[in-house]
């Protein structure tokens, strides 16, 4: 465990391809270290670069090369750096390891597991409104899809839930046919959002539904909600 005060940082420059015993040499150091008990160490990759060979690689989008550059980093006291380097010196092979003295100003804290609360099983029955709202994909909302909006301004009014479903098949009142194809994906599908909550709730949100969607379909009925769920019983703090 590092504490305050003088340490070494270890940076080892590595090849993304490059493998040590058939794995990648990469992930093999990282091995080392974890189970020889290293504080903790970061692999960093690298997106241009050129080594030794005097190489450019760089990752494109439509080919990722592996051999981009891959550098590992940790730091450890000086006694633990001289245990572990003779071996990382061996498994980095042509790769390059930097050895840098440093000053630990704060030592990294070891989190304590949160403790879980406890949960009892609750089961809610009642009387309840379901809100379907029906539109079309390519509708939108002050520049953005309007089921997104939807949801949003929901959450904001505290609603219980709300779900999106997208159709795959279906026509509107203009009596068009949308389908879904392996080829061709509609423009113009069939959205739904479905919510649950109580009539007072949902009749305050409908003045909302009506400034925002502009052609369309809301349908309120009466759903009974048998709802199984966990509250949680918080313990006392100590």
């Amino acid at each position: 465990m590092l504490s305050r005060g003088k340490a070494i940082k270890i940076s080892i420059y590595l090849s993304e391809g490059a493998t040590h015993k058939g794995v990648s040499t990469y992930l093999s150091i990282l091995d080392y270290l974890f189970f020889r008990g290293c504080s903790g160490a970061t692999v960093l990759k690298g997106v241009a670069g050129f080594g030794a060979d005097h190489h450019m690689h760089s990752a494109k989008v439509v080919e990722m090369s592996d051999r981009l550059p891959i550098k590992i980093e940790f730091i450890e006291t000086p006694e633990k750096v001289e245990e572990l380097l003779p071996k990382l010196q061996e498994m980095a092979g042509s790769g390059l390891i930097e050895v840098q003295e440093t000053t630990v100003a704060k030592p990294a804290e070891v989190s304590r597991p949160r403790q879980e609360p406890t949960r009892e099983h609750l089961r809610i029955e009642g009387r309840a409104q379901m809100m379907r709202i029906f539109f079309g994909e390519s509708d939108r909302w002050r520049d953005q899809p309007l089921h997104e909006a939807l949801v949003r301004a929901m959450r904001a009014h505290d609603l219980a839930g709300a779900t999106v479903y997208r159709g795959i098949l279906g026509y509107g009142a203009h009596r068009r046919v949308h389908r879904e194809s392996a080829l061709r994906v509609s423009r113009d599908a069939s959205m739904m959002i479905s919510v649950i909550d109580t009539e007072e709730k949902l009749r305050e949100f409908l003045p909302v539904v009506d400034q925002m969607l502009e052609e369309g379909l809301v349908v309120l009925s009466e759903v009974a909600v048998i709802k199984y769920s966990h509250r949680a019983v918080m313990g006392t703090e100590e």
